[in-house]
């Protein structure tokens, strides 16, 4: 990565994080200010996510934090090795931290290590929407509506050309759409709910109710 790419994206694009936690999404919503402003929001339900391990350059060649989230019954002996006593979690995520980690294996991180304005990236899968056409998928103008058309309102049209007497790779054309990751840049939070373990960020983030949710500050 050129030093021109991060100081243009600014701490976003930094391949290190330093503020991590997994969450789901609730729903939308939206936040009023003292001014009676409305901001949109979107609610995220975190729990409190457990350090499960704590990666090092001289033991593992980088430097990482792996946390824990959620619960699940049943545990295979590998994972039962791995976690120790700290239980068997239903998500596992790790993290590139810049350094050494204060972080230590058992440590509890909840919404607490955020607070209201700071910025966040959010990275989820994105609501599935099955086969669909290149009007829906690609935002396609379609065919005209009149002069003659009969079947081609909603048609891609041309897809090719005398040469290479192939469909080039990349065409835009319809197929499956959505249930694809997504990191959603320069989102921001904008009210913490800590008694609750709730978190509303602003705009929109991806994927549909109850997907899992990734914010990375």
């Amino acid at each position: 990565m050129t030093e021109l790419k991060k100081w243009a994206f600014g701490p976003f694009f930094s391949e290190n994080t330093m503020k991590y936690i997994v969450g789901r999404k609730i729903e939308m919503s939206q936040v009023f200010d003292e001014k009676g402003m409305v901001t949109p929001v979107t609610l995220v339900a975190v729990e409190p996510c457990t350090v499960t391990a704590v990666r090092t350059k001289e033991k593992d060649g980088y430097d990482a934090v792996q946390i824990g989230s959620g619960k699940k019954n049943t545990i295979n002996k590998a994972e039962k090795g791995h976690l120790k006593d700290l239980g068997p979690f239903a998500v596992l995520k790790e993290y590139r931290v810049e350094g050494a980690s204060d972080k230590k294996v058992g440590d509890i991180i909840d919404v607490s290590i955020f607070a209201e304005g700071d910025p966040i990236k959010v990275t989820g899968v994105s609501k599935a929407k099955g086969f669909q056409g290149v009007v829906k998928r690609h935002h396609f103008g379609g065919g005209p509506a009149s002069h003659g058309q009969k079947h081609s309102l909603r048609e891609p049209g041309s897809i090719g050309a005398t040469w290479p007497q192939r469909v080039l790779k990349g065409q835009r054309m319809a197929g499956r759409m959505g249930g694809e990751q997504n990191t959603v840049l320069g989102l921001k939070v904008v009210k913490i709910d800590a008694a609750h373990n709730i978190l509303a960020v602003k705009g929109a983030i991806p994927g549909r109710r109850g997907t899992l949710i990734e914010i990375k500050g």
